[in-house]
């Protein structure tokens, strides 16, 4: 067995000796749960792992064109068995939300879809689509225009549309067009289609919360599956008995009046009856509210790994079908336990794949502890499908995933190890440069060691982990405890400097500034927080709210000021809807629409003079401690001494590398010098990491 070592970590003026990594053996078919075959139907799938349908909103006007079609090749590549496209994928004109759905509802995307197929099987992938009609999900005031319809005039407190009563052509037609959109995906060569029930029409008939009819649709069970039973009879009459169909169908609503487990057990045990479906993908719960969404059908920050195993559990002695299941499914060792339990069939590992595409490929080569995991940071629901520490995941067409080696090896200097300079140093040893990298702490990570101090942003850790194993097995020299000055970066004589200082907490934007707390201060401690403490939140994300969950957990007493017009505002729509259950469920005080504008001494306490947004009025709190977060100040001293002694002036282009003569560049003393993440700009990790990634890839 051959070793590879890894490198010294040097720690101020002491070197900490790692553990040699030796060789684990590649994975084998005949051991790994995940990788056994298994038969759909006449579909042989090479393992039994996949990603399920989801709107990614890389669509270009409803079709799937090279962006689409280069995210989902990606995983094909990786060597997952099938990826599910389309998700809420529009059979009907009047089924949209307004953009970024696959339009299923004309033959214009039928030479769109066979190019995709032809992509995805040539790598040995299954690909299959989502068919849905949204129903009262939908929206009447874009797109088509057209009026939302749904089994009863319930309205969607997330969508906010009103929706009109369908009567029997209505029914008819949408039935046709299910029909039609199912035979459009065969016709391309794709390998089948899934329905899906959940908040979407077929759902909407199903459930009394949102189907109270008297007619044949309505009432028992049996009634209100009557409109879903009709969808797969002409579904299967349109595509014939050599095509997969499923369906992705709720095992519970979770409670409020909605489906129990015994009656989805029912509807089930009716769909199969029928003979129609060929498998189910179990999900969770409701989704007709930002919160019930991040609860349920998508786990949020606030749930944890694989929440439904249980229940898909309970499910599965209940069913026949070959079964499906995908709901945070996070990692390689839950989804082998799902699948050695014999829980599911398949396992969906869709988010976990845009944070590593190449999951399997990783298995069977024997290199599992080289995934790059999914930290559950929910940003692919936020800024779709981007992962907040994949930067490649969705940009598929301008950054690859894969790093080329470089043609000339360069010495490069880091300085700073938190998100963006590990990145940067892991993809400029990765092209195969002489690394070096300084981080005046005594650990790496930067904000995100401060960040995962609050509970709930622990798992954001991964993004370091990973990183700094991947650094290890570079063997990049990394330099711990050193506040690097510019003597001792041009000691080392670099091709290239990249400076990812970050920055430090602004406080500076109000007068008596220097009588505030940050939140970096009070998460990690180095500041005793007190009794009372008044939270200024000036930004809108994770930093304040998270940390004032913290502060309660800690046994303090909270009142929460902030900039927006309401708590979470620039966060995605699980986080902010689980911040804000928190905040009521803790009744914490919050002051909205209010811009810190002055802090004083007023006898033992402080006094923050706060000037309200919309009229100009001037309010004041009294407290004996003041914790604010609005953003951060760039910490660029070595960039600004370094920049006019450097080829490039300090001027960079993240799309393509700053034009330099080569001969220069290789000139004794001539280096060029950029800065990436907060030490140009209060961001966010995604930002920095990217900046890392896209500079550094053309280095």
């Amino acid at each position: 067995m051959t070793e590879r070592t890894r490198p010294t970590i040097h720690s101020g003026a002491f070197s900490v000796n790692v553990m040699p990594m030796t060789d684990r053996p590649q994975a084998t078919a005949s051991r790994d749960p995940l990788l056994q075959p298994f038969q759909l139907k006449h579909l042989t799938l090479k393992n039994r792992v996949i990603s399920t349908s989801h709107a990614s909103m890389m669509d270009d006007g409803g079709m799937p064109l090279e962006r689409y079609q280069r995210y989902h090749e990606e995983k094909a590549k990786g060597g997952i068995a099938m990826t599910m496209i389309g998700g809420s994928a529009m059979s009907s004109r009047d089924s949209s939300w307004g953009g970024g759905q696959l339009d299923l509802s004309s033959d214009t995307i039928v030479p769109h879809l066979t190019a995709m197929a032809e992509r995805i099987h040539k790598h040995g992938c299954a690909i299959m689509s989502q068919v849905s009609h949204l129903g009262r999900r939908a929206t009447a005031y874009s797109s088509t225009w057209l009026p939302v319809v749904a089994p009863s005039r319930i309205r969607e407190t997330r969508n906010r549309n009103f929706p009109r009563e369908m009567d029997e052509y209505d029914i008819r037609r949408i039935v046709a067009d299910y029909a039609d959109a199912a035979r459009r995906c065969r016709d391309a060569g794709l390998d089948g289609v899934e329905t899906v029930t959940g908040g979407h029409l077929i759902g909407q008939f199903l459930s009394p919360l949102t189907n109270t009819r008297t007619d044949d649709f309505g009432g028992s069970i049996r009634n209100r599956a009557r409109f879903g039973l009709m969808v797969h009879e002409a579904i299967r009459k349109a595509v014939g008995d050599d095509f997969i169909v499923g369906i992705r169908l709720l095992m519970d609503e979770g409670g409020n009046g909605g489906l129990s487990a015994e009656d989805c057990a029912e509807i089930a045990r009716i769909f199969e009856a029928e003979g129609h479906l060929d498998f189910f993908n179990s999900i969770y719960g409701r989704m007709d509210s930002d919160l019930l969404l991040s609860e349920h059908n998508m786990p949020g920050l606030f749930q944890k790994s694989a929440p439904f195993l249980k229940e898909v559990e309970a499910f599965r002695g209940e069913v026949k079908l070959p079964l499906i299941h995908a709901a945070a499914v996070r990692d390689v060792a839950t989804a082998r336990h799902a699948i050695r339990e014999n829980i599911v069939d398949l396992i969906g590992m869709t988010r976990a794949h845009i944070a590593d595409p190449q999951i399997v490929n990783k298995i069977i080569r024997g290199e599992e502890e080289r995934i790059r995991p999914c930290v559950g940071a929910s940003y692919c629901l936020y800024k779709k499908v981007h992962c907040v520490h994949n930067p490649s995941s969705g940009r598929e067409t301008v950054l690859p995933h894969e790093i080329a080696k470089a043609k000339v090896a360069r010495k490069i200097v880091i300085v700073g190890g938190g998100p963006g300079g590990l990145e940067a140093a892991r993809v400029c040893a990765e092209r195969g440069h002489q690394v070096i990298l300084f981080e005046a702490a005594s650990e790496l990570g930067g904000q995100i060691r401060i960040a995962t101090a609050a509970h709930e942003r622990r798992d954001l850790l991964g993004i370091v982990d990973w990183r700094v194993e991947e650094l290890q097995r570079l063997g990049v020299d990394i330099r711990l405890n050193n506040y690097a000055d510019e003597n001792d970066i041009m000691t080392e004589n670099p091709n290239a400097i990249i400076v990812a200082t970050g920055g430090i907490p602004d406080t500076d934007f109000i007068e008596g500034g220097e009588l505030c707390t940050s939140v970096w201060d009070v998460l990690t401690a180095s500041v005793p927080a007190a009794d009372e403490i008044l939270i200024y939140d000036g930004t809108g994300r994770q930093a304040a709210a998270s940390c004032a969950l913290e502060l309660i957990a800690r046994g303090k007493k909270i009142r929460y000021a902030m900039l927006d017009e309401m708590l979470a505002f620039e966060m995605s729509y699980t986080d902010k809807s689980g911040f804000r259950k928190k905040f009521a469920e803790l009744a914490i005080p919050r002051t909205v629409d209010v811009r810190l504008i002055k802090v004083e001494r007023d006898g033992s306490a402080l006094l923050a003079s706060f000037q309200n947004e919309l009229t100009g009025e001037i309010t004041t709190q009294h407290a004996s401690q003041i914790v604010i977060d609005n953003g951060t100040v760039p910490m660029d001293e070595i960039f600004s001494a370094l920049r006019d002694r450097s080829a490039n002036r300090g001027e960079s282009n993240f799309d393509l590398r700053f034009e330099q003569d080569e001969d220069a560049l290789r000139a004794e003393g001539s280096f060029e010098i950029h800065r990436i993440g907060d030490a140009v700009a209060s961001r966010d990790i995604y930002s920095a990491i990217q900046d890392a990634f896209r500079l550094c890839s053309n280095l």
